[in-house]
């Protein structure tokens, strides 16, 4: 089993396989499970993540103290104007992720990845690549294979927990994966999938958690949209030849770091 980034490299070099199919293999491995058992349990996650990226876009959501009900419907108006500064996919993928957040805090059915505070900024990445670039079902999972690789060894050697690591910790591991997945739905390499974990992770460090009136709401939903942004701008910025200077396991290990520093 995996325990860093440079041993999950190591192994998709060891093996020649490609970084998604490791996942997979030490998945099956793990649980004991076949590989179509896994196949079918990646499937319905994100099935879950389709919906929940989908549902509030059209109609607001009630939510505790109404903090976020109607973000998305309003988003998702927005991005279909032509003269919008990040132009319709980039504002569709933020309308997901707010509607992922809205979900949540309706209490509806999400998939937490990494946790229910950042669940809308992966499904909102996956959907939104899926829908612009027509791939398939088996190709959008091999991207929540890669983004699990990702998310396990950060859950093993430092946290995706806000209270304990601040909201880096969260969104900003949500956005690693996310943007690791999005580089391997571009045709990027394991070098490339690697380099964008570093980069949106960079990206969010030092980002505090401090959620008001004691809700998953604010100001978490709005990082949903800008750390899904996060990651498709560190996947573009890999995928263009940005290499980063720090080892992934490096950066996992500042995050950590920095997020016990961080106040409560």
């Amino acid at each position: 089993m995996y325990t860093s980034i440079e041993s999950l490299v190591a192994l998709t070099i060891e093996r020649g396989h490609p970084f998604w199919q490791v996942v997979l293999e030490e998945e099956m491995v793990l649980s004991g499970a076949g590989r179509e058992q896994v196949w079918e349990g990646l499937t319905q996650r994100y099935q879950v993540m389709q919906a929940s990226a989908h549902r509030a876009l059209t109609q607001a959501l009630p939510t505790a103290g109404n903090l976020i009900t109607g973000l998305a419907s309003t988003h998702h108006a927005y991005a279909s104007q032509e003269n919008s500064l990040c132009g319709p996919f980039l504002n569709r993928v933020m309308a997901m992720a707010l509607s992922g957040s809205e979900v949540n805090a309706s209490m509806g059915k999400i998939c937490a990845a990494p946790t229910a505070g950042s669940c809308g900024i992966l499904p909102a990445v996956l959907v939104g690549l899926q829908e612009r670039d027509g791939l398939t079902q088996e190709q959008v999972l091999q991207g929540l294979l890669v983004a699990g690789g990702i998310g396990a060894v950060i859950t093993r050697n430092a946290t995706v927990a806000g209270a304990e690591g601040g909201c880096q910790a969260e969104c900003g591991v949500a956005a690693a994966m996310a943007g690791a997945a999005a580089v391997h739905l571009q045709g990027g390499t394991t070098e490339q999938m690697v380099n964008a974990v570093c980069l949106a992770l960079m990206n969010a460090m030092g980002l505090v958690c401090d959620p008001i009136a004691g809700l998953v709401q604010v100001p978490c939903a709005q990082r949903n949209a800008s750390q899904a942004v996060n990651a498709l701008l560190s996947a573009d910025l890999a995928l263009a030849g940005m290499v980063s200077i720090i080892p992934a396991d490096q950066v996992i290990d500042s995050m950590y770091q920095v997020g016990k520093m961080l106040p409560g």
